[in-house]
């Protein structure tokens, strides 16, 4: 477990504070004590960091991660001593469809933050988030640190560059950055529904039969995420340690599933362990199989998951139970017409 005592009184910027990740590290962080500042673009309400509370006690500065004066203002005047980068446009999908906005966030943003931190004399730890997609499609799996980033595909490609652009601040101005590269995340709070663990929780607990894009074969890591959340804690504090500047760490099971066994797995802990996935096949510009190896992690942050499969995948379906109930029940709010009265 990382250290709260480590935490305590120290100010953190977190972007992407309302994403999935950057909802539960900031939870995290105020648990521990820490003085969070957050970026927020959009204020979306059904964020896990607005629903559990945790943006009631930090500082929230609106605006975007491609605002350079706004993040030379935030870092600059809030004093701030730790950077967790999670701001990203996230989605596959959407990233093939407008591969620009993408490119604009995941790179340009990345550079925009990393050169307004470079003069900012009061921070001393910098992690960035790339992903396992940064390693591209590879012959040699699983995925260890050393292996090129090579992606092809517009997502990919953002973040071979924002996780080359990290490491080369790093290198060239002695900053002390640290790059993380995860498997695919889930977790109470994704509110993705293309992502395979939110759509088919969502399908199973409105008993439907779930959807599957691909033919179902293609392998992944899947990681809980509080699980991931260790992981940059024990990083970031690890980074006293200038051996550690500019090093790439994987986070991942080490123990690949099939998109069928994730949605097959699901439906088995459902109510409705009888429903049978629909499969599309149509899946486009996705890897086949892509999968890391986690034993840096394990050697020299002291870091392995806590959560089987199974144990994160309950407690994720409890989240979305709570969750469904809660806002798909007709409203009560005046002036909004119930489907009875329409």
């Amino acid at each position: 477990m990382s250290s709260s005592e480590f935490w305590k009184g120290r100010r953190v910027f977190v972007t992407g504070c309302t994403g999935i990740l950057g909802s539960w590290l900031t939870q995290a962080l105020v648990a521990r004590g820490a003085d969070v500042v957050g970026l927020i673009r959009d204020r979306v309400p059904n964020s896990d960091l607005f629903r559990s509370g945790a943006a009631a006690h930090i500082t929230q500065v609106d605006g975007d991660i491609v605002d350079f004066p706004l993040l030379e203002r935030a870092l600059n005047e809030y004093e701030i001593d730790t950077v967790f980068h999670l701001a990203a446009q996230a989605l596959v999908r959407v990233a093939n469809r407008m591969p620009v906005g993408t490119f604009e966030t995941n790179v340009r943003g990345t550079w925009l933050l990393l050169e307004a931190c470079r003069d900012v004399k009061t921070i001393t730890r910098i992690v960035v988030a790339s992903s396992d997609k940064a390693y591209g499609d590879q012959d040699a799996l699983p995925y260890s640190e050393d292996a090129p980033l090579q992606g092809r595909h517009p997502y990919d490609v953002s973040k071979s560059c924002a996780d080359l652009i990290a490491r080369a601040f790093a290198c060239t101005y002695d900053m002390p950055i640290a790059v993380t590269r995860c498997g695919n995340i889930y977790g109470g709070g994704d509110l993705n529904w293309d992502r395979i663990v939110p759509g088919t929780m969502r399908s199973v607990l409105r008993g439907e039969p779930p959807i599957i894009r691909s033919d179902g074969s293609p392998l992944r890591d899947y990681l809980y995420v509080d699980d991931i959340v260790d992981g940059y804690l024990r990083l970031s504090e690890r980074l006293d340690d200038r051996s550690l500047h500019g090093q790439a760490f994987n986070f991942g099971m080490d123990d690949p599933k099939s998109a069928l066994e994730i949605v097959e797995s699901i439906i088995a802990i459902s109510d409705h362990p009888g429903l049978k996935p629909l499969t599309l096949n149509n899946a486009s510009h996705e890897i086949q199989n892509q999968y890391l190896s986690s034993e840096k992690a394990r050697r020299l942050l002291g870091w392995q998951p806590r959560y089987t499969l199974a144990e994160g995948l309950r407690s994720t379906m409890e989240w979305y139970r709570a969750y469904l109930s809660e806002t798909e029940r007709p409203s009560k709010m005046p002036g909004i017409l119930q489907a009875s009265q329409v």
